[in-house]
């Protein structure tokens, strides 16, 4: 037994991947079963409005326009504004749990998001809720969970959507 599992409170922080959808919820608490009181950060991850993929042509016609609206109109800031009211759930959650959470929001794609900010606080484990999908529904919709495993180079705990099944 290390130093550290020795004493949650040596140990590193736990992260919790928190997109207010109830999945989110069940793993956080399912979370602070598993691993017990420690300290966690509670991480949304928000992605800009205005956020295009330029192989796409109709979209590089519409970016500017896009873009244009999104900055007049202050839609990534109301973005941001609801990650963070999102975030402050998920930090009530996790403390309700047991854990000693902090908030922190990320902005781009979740999945690299969220390997990012586990390598700046040094996370272990990343812990993320998984919705369920089907093989193809996965394929077709992405899986942040699959993403995270494969990119984080780090532990990760998936809560799958089975647990009130």
């Amino acid at each position: 037994m290390s130093a550290s599992s020795a004493n949650p409170k040596d140990a590193p922080p736990v992260l919790l991947c928190f997109d207010g959808s109830a999945n989110a919820s069940k793993a956080i608490e399912r979370a602070a079963h598993v691993l017990g009181p420690r300290r966690a950060v509670v991480l949304t991850v928000w992605e800009p409005v205005a956020v295009w993929a330029p192989y796409d042509p109709a979209t590089i016609i519409e970016a500017p326009f896009a873009d244009l609206a999104s900055k007049s109109l202050g839609l990534d800031d109301i973005a941001r504004d609801m990650a963070r009211e999102t975030a402050e759930r998920g930090v009530k959650l996790a403390r309700d749990a047991g854990f000693s959470a902090e908030l922190q929001l990320a902005r781009g794609k979740s999945w690299r998001a969220i390997c990012d900010v586990a390598q700046e606080v040094g996370a272990e484990p990343i812990v993320v809720g998984a919705r369920g999908l089907s093989r193809v529904r996965s394929l077709l919709l992405g899986s942040v969970s699959a993403a995270v495993l494969a990119h984080a180079g780090r532990p990760v705990l998936v809560i799958p959507d089975v647990l009130e099944r």
